[in-house]
């Protein structure tokens, strides 16, 4: 049983939390049917994404066994075998698919361009140098708009920016941290790296983390947003916002565990309240 809870790859279900910010930021929290319909969202982009990755796993075989960390993983390990995983990633993919279709349109078109994405990139997008980076930010913002169009609320165009811009900052993070740690043998567990250098991926770091801090200060102060929630008071989320940043790229460079952004999340004290300070404080801002 422990071998299928990881082939699901739950501790990579934090990803979804982007489909809250819908809820927070058009002040819906307050809404029991808002919040349950946002609980449910999750509950599906959280199956959707497991099956994809378990599709990803039998996409990976072969790659996944030469490599030290991913060798471990169930399917790679051989303790689960291919035609099992196959149909555990249609059973996700598919109930999680009719589940989408009992809250709305917008919602299931959105489900099914998310999984069509993720299965795009495993089979071929993954071995295109920047393409690969940038699907995987774009599914970040999928969330984000999922998680709206879940509950019927709009969602702000910097917001949607700022999601963009934080998810390309941590996936290129992941990326320099897997050449630096990897090695020689990067290459042969991800191809794409090989089109990569460090120097590349450090400037769009740099470029990323500082567009993402931008875009979020001109997002609190907009006559847009000020107009909207009736305060001023959002720039002081601000700091949270810098800390978070500046922690996560200590922690790649530092501690070397950039390369799995959602355990780094979950096992660091200082991030995680750092995140839990800055979701409080948006909420009592905006109630």
């Amino acid at each position: 049983m422990d071998d299928y809870l990881r082939l699901l790859r739950p501790q990579q279900w934090i990803k979804n939390i982007f489909l809250f910010a819908g809820l927070i930021f058009s002040r819906q929290f307050h809404n029991f049917q808002s919040v349950l319909l946002s609980v449910f969202a999750f509950f599906i982009f959280s199956m959707l994404s497991s099956g994809g990755y378990v599709f990803n796993d039998i996409a990976d075989y072969e790659e996944d066994r030469i490599n030290p960390r991913k060798s471990k993983r169930p399917l790679a390990a051989n303790r689960i075998k291919k035609d099992t995983a196959w149909i555990i990633a249609f059973i996700l993919v598919i109930g999680a698919l009719i589940l989408a279709s009992f809250v709305n349109k917008r919602f299931f078109y959105i489900c099914a361009g998310y999984i069509i994405m993720m299965i795009s990139y495993s089979l071929f997008v993954k071995h295109i140098v920047i393409l690969d980076v940038l699907f995987v930010a774009v599914g970040y913002v999928l969330r984000a708009i999922a998680g709206a169009v879940a509950i019927k609320v709009e969602i702000s165009s910097w917001l949607i920016v700022c999601t963009f811009l934080l998810a390309l900052f941590i996936v290129a993070s992941k990326r320099k941290v897997e050449i630096v740690l990897l090695g020689e043998t990067a290459t042969k567990q991800r191809k794409v790296l090989l089109q990569y250098s460090v120097e590349l991926l450090n400037q769009m770091v740099v470029i990323a983390t500082a567009a993402c801090i931008v875009s979020y200060c001109i997002y609190t102060l907009a006559p847009e947003t000020i107009t909207k929630f009736h305060t001023k008071n959002l720039i002081f989320t601000i700091p949270f916002v810098v800390y978070g940043l500046f922690r996560y790229l200590f922690i790649a460079e530092k501690k070397s565990g950039g390369d799995m952004p959602a355990q780094t999340v979950i096992s660091d004290i200082p991030l995680l309240i750092s995140v839990f300070l800055w979701g409080f404080l948006c909420i009592l801002i905006l109630m």
